[in-house]
């Protein structure tokens, strides 16, 4: 593990270097936990959800070879950026979805399962998520990029506190505080966060 950290560190010093072959070698080597962080996000999407979680690696991929957080040869900037392109392209996609089931494309009919209806289950409104996480940005950076991690790339609390360069007990307590304030916040909406 930690020689693919430090290849992976390595290649993102080359892309900062300027050497753009540098970024066709980094995809192979995060694809795995690019992958499980797109997982970690889908899971809590409806089934039958139209993005799959490969395409979201690829699309948010895409973003990451041209966002010059790339270029800053830090490995745990790389995937802060990859989670937040991910949660974008997620809230992008909850967004045009909306704005369909609201009329926007009179040419397509869509009908959408209850989520009452027996074995679905109640999802949280992505959109308000990503609007709490802002407003939490707002007041704390950091304790917005921790809910980004664990909430939407599915980090352990040890991962998400070693990216942000934070104790695990850290970690621990701001966490705890993200989930209250994010409780009280989404419950504001008529939402309720789920347990991560």
């Amino acid at each position: 593990m930690d020689d693919l950290r430090q290849t992976v560190t390595l290649l993102l010093a080359r892309v900062s270097d300027g050497q753009s072959d540098a970024v066709d070698e980094l995809l192979p080597l995060v694809y795995d936990q690019l992958r499980s962080m797109a997982g970690a996000q889908m899971a809590g999407e409806r089934d039958g959800h139209t993005l799959q979680a490969t395409a979201l690696v690829h699309e948010a991929y895409m973003k990451l070879a041209s966002d010059p957080a790339l270029a800053s040869g830090d490995r745990r900037i790389f995937f802060g950026v990859a989670a937040r392109a991910m949660r974008q392209i997620l809230v992008d996609h909850a967004r045009t979805k909306n704005r369909l089931k609201r009329g926007g494309d009179w040419k397509r009919v869509e009908v959408q399962p209850e989520a009452d209806a027996p074995g679905q289950t109640q999802m949280l409104d992505l959109i308000a998520v990503d609007e709490a996480l802002d407003e939490l940005a707002r007041l704390d950076e950091r304790k917005a990029r921790l809910v980004e991690l664990r909430y939407f790339a599915g980090m352990t609390a040890e991962d998400a506190g070693e990216l942000i360069g934070i104790s695990r007990a850290t970690v621990a307590r701001e966490w705890r505080m993200c989930r209250a304030w994010l409780a009280a916040r989404l419950s504001e909406t008529g939402e309720a966060p789920a347990d991560a």
